[in-house]
């Protein structure tokens, strides 16, 4: 593979997107340079804050540990988001029930839906609850709300624990629609909070089809709670292409990946 530096650097993160590491000996074979060289193109990477070396490679670089809040999580990669919104919400058929979580992106979706019919739509999202009477209350929603009670997190503007997951269990959804905040080959998709990550597992385990929405920061990255394998979903929604090295693993468990536009 005959590749100028900048480039090398590119493949690099591209693997460190795909993968969330790289191996120096992999990298050595893939672009055909010595380890000494990978080692400095590996070390200009991370002075750019890109990603963290470790022992035989690199990592991607986990930016927090924690998760974000909702506001500021509304405002990052929101063009993006937008499009996956209108991707995801595209999915949904008249007469459906779906559920729709917390997620920054997954909110998106809520004004792309104003055209479908006797919808109902069940979610432990404060702001998409606010978005929704907003809009039935000026008629340009028709649908049913259904809101799930719980412990409130002010912080994330949702509804969590126990009784929001005892809630849902009293349902039964067409389609849920999930946020992520990591996703992996092996490790399927993750949360950084436990009690938003098993409601989540809820909905999906009382869906027909669970759709995963998540912008390309998500992608390479594993979080704290793991909320499925890649086996339990059926579709996933992103702005970027479905990574090279992941197509063989998604088409053998019949994952989709959709491409927002």
């Amino acid at each position: 593979m005959s590749l100028i530096g900048e480039e090398r650097k590119d493949y690099i993160l591209s693997q460190i997107n795909s993968e969330g590491k790289v191996m120096t000996n992999k990298l050595v074979e893939a672009l055909q340079v010595s380890s000494e060289t990978i080692r400095r193109y590996l070390e200009d990477l991370e002075e750019a804050n890109k990603l963290k070396r470790v022992y035989g490679g690199a990592v991607k670089m986990n930016r927090s540990q924690e998760e974000p809040s909702h506001m500021n999580r509304e405002v990052l990669n929101a063009d993006e988001k937008r499009k996956i919104g209108k991707a995801a919400a595209a999915l949904v058929e008249d007469n459906e029930i779906i559920f729709i979580d917390d997620g920054s992106t997954t909110l998106q979706m809520i004004e792309h839906l104003l055209d479908k019919e006797y919808l109902t739509i069940l979610t432990n999202s404060i702001p998409a609850l606010f978005a929704l009477i907003d809009y039935k209350n000026r008629d340009l929603y028709s649908g049913e709300i259904i809101f799930t009670g719980g412990k409130v997190s002010s912080l994330q503007s949702r509804v969590v624990g126990s009784l929001a997951e005892s809630m849902v269990e009293h349902f039964y959804a067409d389609k849920a629609f999930i946020s992520i905040d990591g996703m992996i080959i092996d490790k399927g998709v993750t949360s950084f909070d436990e009690e938003r990550g098993q409601l989540a597992k809820k909905m999906m385990k009382h869906a027909k089809m669970n759709v995963v929405v998540a912008d390309h920061s998500k992608i390479g990255l594993v979080q704290f709670y793991k909320m499925a394998d890649l086996q339990e979903i059926d579709v996933i929604v992103s702005g970027v292409p479905v990574p090279e090295d992941w197509k063989a693993e998604l088409e053998r468990v019949c994952v989709q990946w959709i491409e927002s536009e």
